[in-house]
């Protein structure tokens, strides 16, 4: 029976996921498709060897640069991982990434590359909140949902729109919600100031690992095209250059406010799984709320 690890970015998820592979003899499986891609392994929170812990690992770092992962496909790489794995435990702390693991989202009609890329630069010409008002025009619902600055899912809601004609809304619900039948769930949930003290550790200690110098190294390596389509967070920031606190304090910002939307998805759309604070609960906690005694 697989397990799911869910919450926030620098929640503690991948830590408990290494516990529990241990505990259970078996593999950490990646669910985040940032995670996924080569190149990326400082400023996407790729676990190092010593996080790893000696557990296996699957799925991170394995895709190229190029690679524009959506939930449907991603999902469907995921599934193989988990099916190549004993005892797997899945890692993720994206929503709309896992309804793809999971199997819940309806098959969408493919978007040109050609008018993302256009979309792409009315977001950039235009600012954010243009593109939201944009959206909310066409549809209400889906404007309501998303944050003016939450510029990829905009992007991509805009874009879907322009390529079928259809407000997105008729286009993403899924064939199901909630937890899918076999799996155990558990959602990391630190409280909301320590959240915000976790994220601010971590980027300081990404920058500490090299963070900056990831970036350089694939700017002269010739990527910046693929970093400008992927928009992984806090990499946009690094590109634009400036003084190096004000930057850390930019990502800081943008993370915690990530987090905050992924914390608030998983409260509200997987209600029924159950939560572990791991600042104020110990680790049996969290297997016994697994069901693993």
């Amino acid at each position: 029976m697989p397990i799911a690890i869910l919450g926030p970015t620098a929640s503690g998820k991948s830590g408990l996921a290494v516990a529990l592979a241990r505990r259970l003899g078996g593999t950490v499986v990646n669910g985040d498709p940032y995670q996924a891609i080569q190149g990326l392994a400082i400023g996407t929170g790729q676990p190092d060897e010593v996080e790893q812990g000696g557990v296996p690992h699957l799925g991170y770092g394995v895709l190229p640069l190029s690679a524009r992962p959506n939930p449907t496909a991603f999902g469907a790489q995921v599934r193989e991982w988990l099916s190549a794995s004993r005892e797997p435990v899945l890692v993720t702390g994206s929503g709309l990434y896992l309804r793809g693991i999971w199997d819940q989202l309806s098959d969408l009609p493919e978007v040109p590359t050609a008018l993302v890329d256009r979309v792409r630069r009315w977001g950039t010409s235009l600012g954010p909140p243009v593109l939201h008002r944009f959206l909310s025009a066409v549809d209400t619902r889906r404007g309501l949902e998303l944050h003016p600055n939450d510029r990829a899912r905009v992007q991509r809601a805009l874009a879907l729109h322009l390529a079928t004609g259809r407000p997105p809304t008729e286009l993403l619900p899924g064939a199901g919600t909630g937890l899918p039948t076999g799996w155990r769930v558990l959602v990391v949930s630190p409280r909301r100031e320590r959240r915000r003290e976790r994220v601010e550790a971590r980027v300081a200690a990404q920058i500490q690992a090299g963070w900056r110098e990831e970036v350089a190294r694939l700017l002269t390596g010739g990527h910046r095209d693929d970093l400008v389509a992927l928009r992984p967070l806090g990499y946009a920031a690094w590109m634009a250059a400036g003084d190096p606190r004000a930057i850390q304090a930019t990502v800081v910002q943008e993370t915690q406010a990530y987090a905050k939307r992924q914390a608030t998805w998983f409260r509200n759309q997987v209600p029924q799984a159950p939560h572990w604070d791991p600042d104020a609960e110990p680790l049996e906690a969290a297997f016994e709320r697994l069901g693993l005694r």
